[in-house]
């Protein structure tokens, strides 16, 4: 049976899910699953509720927590990684600085200014528990659920040798959206989707071999369904493809919405929360559930009951297709190597993969329509000069990847971007020991 180490275990939900779903599988649930985390708190609160999962359904799983990283890597088989580095704290300067300046960030993790922030603190993580795995098992495969995905995979594909593929669920949930909108079930669907981390396409959308573009477009014309997805119907219409993440994220990647209050409005305005939380949206949701968090975790430590159905997720059938040579089809982020021919060679894109005992093996998709590879890029732009800025510890190759992070750019002149770049380093220099 398979040893499955995650880092970063201590999260309030994600880790029970993630374990919930690899002990699904029979021929997975006599695995060896190693929770690790810093907080040694939380830990044991979710040691706890897993270990009450796999009593639950009589699982042969065997359980183990550790607060020692490289206890917990010693002669894994794969490596799941969770983390956040430094917690809500830097997040919070990753919202506010860029605010007060005018970038109205709505989660702030992927590009823009708190993207490529959340890139430097991560990076340099990332590398020191790549070069764990590399000197304790080395044959181990790494799961990274870690944003900004594109930023980190392209950094381990650079820097390291682990084998690696970055994981999100963008893409399975918005073909269950649209499936949704056309009234057909999630499962009489079939699709192609590749491109970039929160920015792919749905380059075909069929059910029985048939079209369904034509109906997206036609139900797109009701208010009630573009309410529920403005950015993303816009970019339907002007565009011609459908993108993976929702109006919140995709509003961020581009600079034709956030720097108008209006638009900010349209796109938030069928969310429950009051209008002073439409920007850094996702920040006040991890604020809020931190208030809580300790008691909502002795609460599914101490669950009379664990659901056992599986989400969604990629993860566990990733292993269980790698174990059992059942083939499956995953959407994964991985190095381009010619897979889509008009993105940068080297650059992290998100394509279909067959897996089974061989690994990861993805798919070639080729050249992406030019408007669609067009708006790619000009996130690779940034993703590209971040991990350099990461890696050197430079600061010109930071003010260069926000000066061309698109919403950035539509709003900001450039000593305007330096000084709001500026005040983020200081507010954040204990977390980036490699920038002097």
């Amino acid at each position: 049976m398979p040893k499955i180490t995650i880092i970063g275990a201590g999260s309030g939900v994600f880790t029970r899910n993630l374990v919930r779903d690899i002990l699904s599988y029979p021929e997975l649930s006599g695995s060896t699953i190693t929770l690790m985390d810093i907080d040694a708190v939380r830990l044991e609160y979710m040691r706890k509720a897993l270990q009450r999962l796999i009593d639950q359904e009589k699982y042969p799983a065997q359980l183990e927590a550790t607060v020692d990283r490289r206890e917990a890597l010693q002669g894994a088989h794969y490596v799941i990684v969770t983390i956040q580095v430094g917690g809500l704290k830097p997040y919070e300067h990753d919202i506010y600085i860029p605010i007060k300046y005018g970038v109205k960030q709505a989660v702030g993790d992927t590009i823009g200014p708190g993207g490529v922030f959340r890139a430097l603190r991560t990076i340099p993580v990332l590398l020191d528990i790549a070069r764990d795995i590399e000197e304790l098992c080395p044959d181990a495969l790494l799961l990274n659920y870690v944003n900004p995905m594109a930023m980190n995979c392209w950094a381990l594909n650079k820097a390291t040798r682990v084998k690696n593929v970055g994981l999100c669920h963008s893409v399975q949930g918005t073909a269950e959206f649209l499936a949704g909108i056309i009234d057909v079930p999630p499962e009489a669907v079939s699709y192609l989707c590749a491109g970039i981390n929160h920015m792919a396409w749905f380059l075909k959308f069929e059910v029985d071999g048939k079209d369904m573009y034509p109906v997206i477009r036609e139900r797109a014309s009701d208010p009630e369904i573009y309410t529920q997805d403005v950015t993303r119907f816009e970019i339907l219409k002007h565009f011609g493809y459908f993108v993976t993440e929702s109006s919140f994220h995709m509003s961020e990647y581009i600079p034709y919405f956030r720097k108008n209050d209006d638009w900010i409005n349209r796109i938030h305005k069928t969310h429950s929360w009051h209008k002073e939380h439409y920007n850094g949206m996702y920040l006040h949701c991890c604020l809020d559930a931190a208030k809580t968090l300790f008691e909502d975790l002795q609460k599914m430590a101490e669950a009379p009951y664990v659901d056992p159905k599986r989400s969604k997720e990629y993860c566990a059938t990733i292993i269980h297709s790698k174990e059992t040579n059942t083939p499956s089809v995953i959407n994964g982020n991985i190095e381009n190597t010619n897979l889509i021919t008009n993105l940068p060679e080297g650059s992290c894109v998100e394509v279909p993969c067959l897996v089974d005992s061989n690994g990861i093996q993805p798919i070639h998709v080729g050249d992406l329509p030019p408007q669609l590879a067009a708006l790619n890029r000009t996130n690779i732009n940034v993703q590209e000069l971040a991990v350099i800025g990461a890696f050197t510890g430079e600061r010109e190759a930071v003010y260069h990847a926000i000066m061309m992070d698109p919403l950035t750019s539509a709003v900001l002149d450039l000593d305007e971007t330096r000084k709001m770049v500026d005040e983020m380093f200081a507010s954040q220099r204990e977390w980036l020991p490699q920038f002097v």
